[in-house]
């Protein structure tokens, strides 16, 4: 590994001389806070799938776009219809139906959204696994979580693979098509952050919640 002192007394690191592990712990380390996408999708069978992302943020409002980041797993030692290679399910569904809803992680939610991460066979209902319910989109097919204080339905737009292998990443972007707020949180199309009451993740098993706010006036 090489690691050197700059000139500012910061470790210069070349991820190309570190584990895949390591690289992975340092981003997750520095990119902080990183909002928690809940992401329900279904396959083309009707199968609910909802699991959730922190590589996660909006893109642009023209069209209004988000994207968010499941990395591929290491794929099966023996491939089955079922989990035949190393793409989440996720990502999967997204692929093979073209829709997906993004679910607003409050703090009410983590512990529900942090039990959807298991690591379950595509069979499995993580909606019912984490105690959650599902109601039905305007546009899309996947369903909505109703416990989430916002929700926004998505159609893909592009899915772009950064990498081979495991813990690759894959960039999914999708176009809002609706978006679903709950009543109390928006006032002339502002969203009040204290209501919404948003967490984050930071590295490991450690998330965080909004609530440590300040205010900078962005210069003319």
């Amino acid at each position: 590994m090489t690691i050197s002192s700059t000139p500012a007394s910061h470790l210069s690191i070349d991820p190309a001389q570190i584990q895949i592990l390591e690289a992975y712990k340092l981003m997750t380390g520095l990119i902080v806070p990183r909002p928690v996408a809940l992401v329900s999708t279904v396959d083309p069978a009707g199968v609910r799938n909802v699991a959730p992302f922190s590589f996660f943020s909006g893109v642009g409002s023209n069209p209004p776009t988000v994207l968010f980041c499941p990395s591929l797993t290491a794929p099966p030692a023996s491939p089955t219809p079922d989990r035949p290679d190393d793409r989440k399910d996720t990502l999967r569904n997204v692929e093979q139906t073209g829709e997906f809803v993004i679910n607003i992680v409050s703090e009410t939610l983590a512990h529900a959204s942090n039990l959807t991460a298991a690591t379950v066979p595509p069979s499995v209902d993580e909606f019912e696994l984490a105690g959650l319910t599902a109601i039905p989109s305007e546009v899309v097919r996947a369903p909505r979580v109703a416990e989430s204080p916002a929700q926004l339905e998505c159609k893909l737009l592009q899915i772009l693979f950064t990498g081979q292998g495991q813990a690759a990443g894959v960039v999914v972007l999708g176009q809002i098509v609706r978006f679903h707020i709950r009543p109390d949180l928006i006032d002339n199309f502002r969203i009040d952050p204290a209501l919404l009451d948003a967490v984050g993740r930071m590295a490991g098993n450690t998330w965080t919640t909004t609530r440590d706010r300040f205010d900078l006036v962005r210069p003319k």
